[in-house]
């Protein structure tokens, strides 16, 4: 069983002394060991932000911040959106429509038992940058490219060559990313979500309208500073952004991960009611 099944088992099974660790709006403490919300040893003091040479060979890339190097991000365990996330605190109660407060009071209830996640399906956006397995930035001429570790195991394109989004782009897990530099901050424009996915393991959900504006930027060579707006009118009445720091790996390599749907651990799961 892999560390985020066993999770969702914990969080399904065990009893409220058991589910301290993971309670929602909580992230998974540090524990030394392998990366992201596993944690690991601390690295040397931040320095300056790393830059790209300036060079036409790098295109839209060229002499902007280094989002990758000799190392990979660890991406922090984030339960809950509105409650905590990776150093920085958040608390606060997201727009909900009728329809998006059910769902996420729902998946309260029964304690996420039905995560989409949970049955090894791709955590979608934002929720890449939630769950707890490191990630590698590329930055090529024409686009950057995301490497995750986990959550299903799968890369992700942001072009960066100046299209335009699809007039009906076929809804996919991770949408259609479309980015651009704004000074040192990569900003990403993505829609074209199906509906099989969660905002993050607390229950946060969405539909195809899901629209997310995300930034990224590194302030100094340890982090990665992360916001993620969320747009989605049948379950927001407006938008909502969300904050986060991710830290810094230095000479550490993903290791390979598989997560296949075929969990049968989930159907023993039971909720709060059950």
């Amino acid at each position: 069983m892999n560390i985020r099944i066993l999770q969702l088992a914990v969080a399904g099974a065990l009893t409220a002394a058991c589910l301290a660790p993971l309670a929602v709006g909580q992230e998974t403490p540090p524990a030394e060991g392998r990366g992201g919300g596993r944690g690991r040893p601390a690295g040397p003091p931040p320095g300056p932000t790393p830059r790209l040479a300036v060079d036409p060979n790098l295109g839209v890339n060229s002499g902007k911040p280094d989002l990758g190097g000799k190392g990979m991000w660890q991406v922090p365990y984030v339960t809950n959106m509105q409650k905590k996330t990776g150093g920085v605190t958040v608390e606060q109660e997201p727009p909900f429509t009728p329809t998006g407060k059910a769902f996420y009071d729902n998946n309260q209830t029964t304690l996420s038992k039905d995560d989409p996640e949970g049955k090894c399906l791709p955590p979608g956006v934002p929720r890449m940058m939630y769950t707890p397995y490191p990630a590698e930035i590329l930055q090529l001429p024409n686009r950057i490219v995301f490497i995750y570790e986990g959550g299903a195991h799968v890369w992700r394109n942001i072009w960066m060559d100046g299209r335009e989004h699809s007039k009906d782009p076929n809804p996919t897990y991770l949408g259609e990313s479309i980015g651009h530099w704004e000074g040192d901050t990569l900003v990403v424009d993505v829609i074209g979500f199906n509906d099989r996915t969660w905002l993050d393991f607390g229950g946060h959900g969405h539909g195809e309208k899901l629209h997310v504006i995300e930034k990224y930027s590194r302030p100094d060579s340890n982090t990665l500073h992360y916001e993620a707006t969320i747009e989605d009118p049948d379950y927001y009445t407006k938008a909502w952004t969300v904050p986060m720091n991710i830290r810094w790996a230095p000479g550490q390599e993903l290791y390979e991960y598989i997560c296949q749907e075929n969990n049968r651990d989930q159907q023993h799961l039971v909720g709060a009611g059950k």
